[in-house]
Formats: structure tokens, C-alpha cells, sequence
């Protein structure tokens, strides 16, 4: 059965505020610890407590490296340390931090996010999510503080840099003082969660309750994960409504249907179709069909109107359930095609590459669509998707930072 994660970040996140939520929910430490020894070689220790914040119970992870000054690695470094959605999480942070720097990404300096007990963090975190059993994660928007914050590149201002590039895309409030968001927190999140909802309709079955080191007043330091099922398989893709527009037509020039088709879609048609038909008196003819949300039959009627010699369009309502849909850019030796996946609660159930983009790079490499085709399933096979994953790992391997 799926499972579904929603973070509650209206206070910050941070990855040892992440880590204990997912302790604090009933992942095993022994997990966690086995993980990060994997990667740093004994050289991590992670141990938790249960704290208070803001009055609140919370389980704290306290993430210590045994190497008092831990070296500042470069992405190329870390790269070959990690692997996995940990490598995703860090390639996303690289990326970031190359953007704000101005630097190559293979030479970004981590910094604080390359020490040990941060490598720590987000193997952890990932392995916690893992071995939760968790299959898809959404998060609401997140508090990034305000003010200043002291780095080794000097001072600077809260949302620190890396967090803003982090956090394009997503729903953000300052949410109180001081840096409540740090780019671990924020590339964990980012890379883990799929969309920015507030709670969706979960049977809920586990609430973990992360803290933070501080203890401001006036707020609770602590990061929330709440971990439940849906409620049934339609409750993820519930059925909506659908207008269903149909005529009969048989004295239009065939060269003119795909502009007709292609102008429905444009102005927003959901699909559109033609079926031979035979009319009275043995004329052949064609139906077109169009399917759209209720809101757009009006203006797609007048444009059949305009489009076509029809004298009529019926109209039947409809439901429709759609699988949520993503689209995952995949490289094809030198180049890159779009995969349209299909996803229903947390897991693959379609994978096709766009053909449109298949066969512009055929075009352009002067080589056969059949064999292009073929090399982009491949190539989505080898990222990860594939029917029956869990999107957790779909999100992880996205190319859209």
C-alpha cells in the first residue's frame, strides 16, 4: 500500500529537524546509523532524545561528527560518496550554490553542507524516509525567517541565498526571526516533495515531531511530518467534470482537420478527435469530438462554428478521472527528451517519452525515430522510471531544479 508524507514546514526546516520528525515517527535509528556508516565510514554518530519546544514535545536528532574540524568538500567530491535520493538532494544544493557563487558546480565549496554530520543528515533523512515504507511526499509552505545569518562567506541575509534559489517555485513566509530555513532543510524538501498543498485527505497513521536546536519564545522550533494512506485509490485522482461537445460533419476539406484540431487544443480543449462516420444517403463523413471542462464549451462551440461548415454541436456532460500527470526531462546521448509520466498515489502507472521530442532529435541527428524511440525508454528505464515506482524516487531524479 502507498504512503503518503505532508511536512508541516510553517516553522522552518532544517535536515536535523527532518531527521528527528522521521525518528519521532517510528524510523530505526539502527537504519539510519548502518546508512550513514556506508557512506562515512564510522566517522558520523547519531543519537536522539525527546525535547521541548515552545511547549511542545519534540524528538531531537543529534548528529555528531568525530572529526572536530570536518574537511569543506566540492560536489565532485561528494558526488562519489553518495547515491541514490542523497545524491539528488546534494546535486540539487551544488547546483544552488553554484548559482548564487558564480562558480562551476563540480567547485562548489560546501562548506558547513559538506562537514560530515550534514552528509549525515541527508543520508539520514533519506534512509529514514526508506525504510517508513513512505512512497510520495507534498509539503506546505515554508517559514524562511528574517535578518542575518553568519557564514563562512561573511554575513547574509536570511533567506540566505542558496535557500531563495532553493525555494523558487514554492510557497514562502518569513514566519519569524533569525534563519528558520537552511539549504539542507530546503533541498530535502524540494527533492523529496512533488507538490505545495496543504494537508491532503490521508487516513493518518503517523505524526513525527522534529526540533530544532533552539528554542526561541513565542514559537515552537519544530518540523511536523504527518504519514497516513488514502483513504481509497479515487481519492487521490477524484473524478471531475467534463463537457463533451459532438458534430456531424461531411462537406469539409479533409486538409483542413488538423488546424481544426490543433485550435481546439490551443484554446484549451482537454482532447480532441475524429471518427469516420457514414451519413444518410451512404455520405462519408466524420464526427469530431471534443472534450473540455465545463467552464470552456461556450468559447470551444463558437470556435467549432467558426472552423468548421457544422450547423450544430451537441453537448453531453461527462466525468473524468485523470491520472496526475509530471513531465521528466531525460538525456539521450547528446541530447534530451521529455518523458510524460502517469502517477496515482505515489506510484508510476504510465511512462512514454513525447514523440514530438523523439522526432525533432531524430531530425536533427539525421538518425530513424524507431531507433531514437527506443533509446529514450531506455534511458527512462535507467533513471528510474518505470511503472510501479514510487514517485518518491521519480522526484528525486527530476531534472527541474
Amino acid at each position: 500500500m502507498s504512503r503518503h508524507a505532508w511536512i508541516d514546514a510553517s516553522a522552518g526546516v532544517a535536515g536535523d529537524m527532518l531527521l528527528g520528525a522521521l525518528l519521532d515517527a517510528g524510523a530505526r535509528l539502527s537504519v539510519v546509523q548502518e546508512a550513514v556508516d556506508a557512506v562515512a565510514g564510522g566517522a558520523v554518530r547519531i543519537s536522539e532524545r525527546e525535547v521541548r519546544r515552545g511547549g511542545l514535545r519534540a524528538w531531537k536528532a543529534d548528529v555528531s561528527a568525530l572529526d572536530d574540524q570536518p574537511p569543506a568538500r566540492t560536489w565532485r567530491e561528494i558526488r562519489t560518496l553518495v547515491t541514490g535520493t542523497a545524491h539528488a538532494v546534494f546535486e540539487r544544493l551544488a547546483e544552488a550554490e553554484a548559482r548564487v557563487h558564480g562558480v562551476d558546480v563540480a567547485e562548489v565549496h560546501f562548506h558547513e553542507v559538506g562537514a560530515l554530520d550534514a552528509i549525515a543528515d541527508v543520508v539520514g533523512c533519506c534512509a529514514a524516509l526508506e525504510d517508513l515504507g513512505i512512497t510520495s511526499v507534498s509539503a506546505g509552505p515554508v517559514a524562511v525567517g528574517s535578518g542575518s545569518v553568519r557564514t563562512r562567506h561573511g554575513v547574509l541575509p536570511v533567506p540566505a541565498p542558496a535557500v531563495t534559489e532553493l525555494a523558487k517555485g514554492w510557497q514562502v513566509l518569513a514566519g519569524g526571526d533569525g534563519e528558520l530555513a537552511t539549504p539542507t532543510g530546503m533541498a530535502l524538501l524540494r527533492t523529496w516533495a512533488g507538490v505545495c498543498e496543504p494537508l491532503p485527505p490521508l487516513t493518518l497513521d503517523l505524526v513525527g515531531v522534529g526540533a530544532g536546536g533552539r528554542d526561541p519564545a513565542g514559537r515552537a522550533n519544530v518540523v511536523r511530518v504527518l504519514i497516513g494512506t488514502r483513504s481509497s485509490p479515487i481519492a487521490s485522482s477524484l473524478a471531475e467534470p467534463a463537457m463533451l461537445l459532438e458534430a456531424n460533419i461531411d462537406d469539409l476539406d479533409p486538409r483542413l482537420w488538423p488546424g481544426v484540431l490543433a485550435g481546439l487544443l490551443d484554446l484549451g480543449a482537454s482532447d480532441a478527435w475524429l471518427v469516420p462516420i457514414l451519413m444518410k444517403k451512404g455520405r462519408p463523413a466524420h464526427t469530431l469530438s471534443v472534450l473540455c471542462p465545463p467552464t470552456l464549451a461556450d468559447p470551444l462551440t463558437d470556435r467549432i462554428f467558426r472552423d468548421t461548415s457544422t450547423l450544430g454541436v451537441r453537448r453531453s456532460p461527462r466525468d473524468k478521472t485523470a491520472l496526475d500527470r509530471a513531465f521528466v526531462p531525460v538525456k539521450v546521448g547528446t541530447g534530451q527528451i521529455t518523458v510524460k509520466i502517469g502517477h496515482r498515489d505515489g506510484v508510476l502507472v504510465q511512462v512514454m517519452p513525447e514523440f514530438e521530442d523523439v522526432a525533432a532529435l531524430a531530425r536533427s541527428q539525421g538518425r530513424p525515430e524507431r531507433v531514437v524511440l527506443q533509446e529514450a525508454v531506455t534511458a527512462a528505464r535507467e533513471t528510474g522510471l518505470v511503472v510501479g515506482a514510487p514517485m518518491v524516487s521519480v522526484w528525486a531524479g527530476r531534472a527541474e531544479r
